[in-house]
C-alpha cells in the first residue's frame, strides 16, 4: 500500500513538473516556479563541491541563467528536470575549475572525481537548509554565523550582545532541534 502511494506521489510530481516545464517553454516568465522548485537542490549540489559560499551562489545563478536561456531546446524524456540542471551545474563547476587552474595553478581546488549527483545527499542538504530557515530568529543567526560564516562563540556573543553561555545554549538548542527533525525524516 505504501509503495502505491509513493508511486502515485512520484507520478504526480513528474506530471506537475512536466506541466511547469511546458508552461515555462511557452512563457519564460513562468520559469520562476521551476527555479523555486529546484533552487535548494542545485545550491546544495554546488556548495558540496566548491569551498567558497559566494562561488556557490554565483554558480547557482549561472546554472539557472543557462537553463532559462536554453529552456526552449530542453526535451522531456521521462527523466526529472533536475537531472538536466545537475548536468549544467557539473559543467559550470568544471568550467570554473578550468578557468581557475589557468589563473593560479593548484591541485588543492580540483573538483571531486565524480560529477554524478548523490540525490539523497542533495535532498538531505536541501532539507537541512529549509529547517535552518524555520528556526527561531536567534537560533538561526547563531547557526548561520557559527557554521556558515565560521565565527567563534565570542564573536557571535559580541554581535548579539549576549553572554557566551547564552550563545552556546542557543546553538545547542538549534542543533538538537535540527537533529531531531532530520532523524525523524530518516527513521
Amino acid at each position: 500500500m505504501a509503495v502505491r502511494k509513493l508511486a502515485a506521489k512520484v507520478s504526480s510530481q513528474e506530471t506537475d513538473e512536466r506541466l511547469l516545464l511546458e508552461a515555462a517553454q511557452k512563457d519564460p516568465g513562468r520559469f520562476g516556479d521551476l527555479y523555486e522548485m529546484h533552487f535548494e537542490r542545485v545550491y546544495a549540489f554546488i556548495s558540496r563541491r566548491v569551498a567558497d559560499r559566494s562561488t556557490a551562489e554565483d554558480l547557482t545563478s549561472e546554472v539557472f541563467h543557462k537553463a532559462l536561456a536554453n529552456l526552449r531546446r530542453y526535451q522531456w524524456r521521462g527523466v526529472p528536470f533536475s537531472a538536466w540542471l545537475y548536468k549544467i551545474a557539473a559543467n559550470c563547476i568544471a568550467d570554473r575549475f578550468k578557468q581557475a587552474s589557468r589563473e593560479v595553478p593548484s591541485s588543492d581546488d580540483l573538483p571531486e572525481g565524480s560529477t554524478i549527483p548523490d540525490v539523497e545527499e542533495i535532498d538531505r542538504r536541501a532539507r537541512l537548509f529549509r529547517l535552518v530557515e524555520q528556526l527561531p530568529a536567534d537560533q538561526r543567526k547563531v547557526i548561520v554565523q557559527r557554521f556558515v560564516e565560521q565565527r567563534s562563540i565570542r564573536e557571535i556573543a559580541e554581535q548579539l550582545k549576549r553572554s557566551e553561555g547564552a550563545v552556546k545554549q542557543l546553538q545547542f538548542r538549534a542543533l538538537e532541534k535540527l537533529r531531531a527533525q532530520m532523524e525523524g525524516d530518516y527513521a
